[in-house]
C-alpha cells in the first residue's frame, strides 16, 4: 500500500512564493507540544525530541496496520505577551522580545486515520521504552487558520524581520488586521542545514 504523504496531498499548504500573497488555509490536525523559552536552549531540544519520537512511533504503528505515512514537516506557532510589548510591530518583535519570553507550540501534521487511542499507545511506548517523559505533554491540536498572508523566507532565522517587513507592508496596503499567531513551517531541517540555505514558510492569519 502506498504511503500517505501529506506534503503531496496538500502541496499548496507546504509551498510559498518569495513575495507576500493572500491564501486560504484548510483546517488541519497536528501532534503538538507547547513550551516557552530560547529555541537554541536545551528545553526546546528536549521538546522536539519528544515530538519526533512520538511522531515516528505513531508512523511505525500505522505501518504495521498497512497505513504508513510520511512524517510531515515541522511547524511552529510563536507568540509573546503583547500587553507587555504592545508597541512592537510584527517586524520588530523578533529582535526586541527576549528569546526567553517567547511561547511556542511545535507541531507535526497528522493524517486523519491516526486516532487518540493510537496517540496514547505511542506516548506510553516512548515514555516506557525510550524514557522520554516529556512525551506525556503531547496532544492533538486542531487549527483552522483560514485567511493568511504567506511568504517564503530563505536564509537565517535572524533575517526573518526582512521578510516580515514585506508581509507587514502587504497587510497594511490591503487593510488587513492580525487574526492569529505567527506561524512557521520549516521546509529545511534547521538542525542540519546551513543557515544561509534554510527555507521557512512564514504565515500571518488576517481578517
Amino acid at each position: 500500500m502506498a504511503k500517505t504523504d501529506l506534503g503531496k496531498q496538500y502541496k499548496a499548504y507546504y509551498t510559498a512564493k518569495n513575495k507576500p500573497e493572500l491564501v486560504n488555509i484548510e483546517a488541519a490536525r497536528f501532534l503538538s507540544i507547547c513550551g516557552k523559552g530560547d529555541p537554541s536552549g536545551a528545553a526546546f531540544a528536549d521538546n522536539l525530541q519528544a515530538l519526533y519520537s512520538t511522531a515516528y512511533t505513531l508512523k511505525f504503528a500505522c505501518k504495521a496496520l498497512n497505513q504508513d505515512f510520511v512524517a510531515a514537516k515541522l511547524e511552529g506557532l510563536w507568540s509573546f505577551d503583547e500587553s507587555k510589548y504592545k508597541s512592537l510591530s510584527m517586524e520588530e518583535a523578533p529582535g526586541s522580545v527576549p528569546r526567553s519570553e517567547w511561547d511556542y507550540r511545535m507541531m507535526i501534521r497528522m493524517p486523519d486515520f491516526v486516532t487518540q487511542e493510537m496517540l496514547q499507545n505511542a506516548i506510553e511506548t516512548v515514555v516506557n521504552k525510550k524514557q522520554i517523559v516529556l512525551a506525556k505533554e503531547l496532544v492533538f491540536f486542531e487549527m483552522a487558520e483560514g485567511k493568511c498572508v504567506r511568504m517564503l523566507h530563505t536564509g537565517p532565522f535572524a533575517n526573518e524581520p526582512e521578510t516580515l517587513k514585506q508581509m507587514l507592508a502587504f497587510i497594511r496596503a490591503n487593510d488587513f488586521k492580525k487574526n492569529g499567531l505567527h506561524h512557521e513551517i520549516y521546509l529545511s531541517d534547521f538542525r542540519k542545514t546551513p543557515p544561509e540555505k534554510l527555507k521557512t514558510i512564514l504565515r500571518e492569519p488576517v481578517v
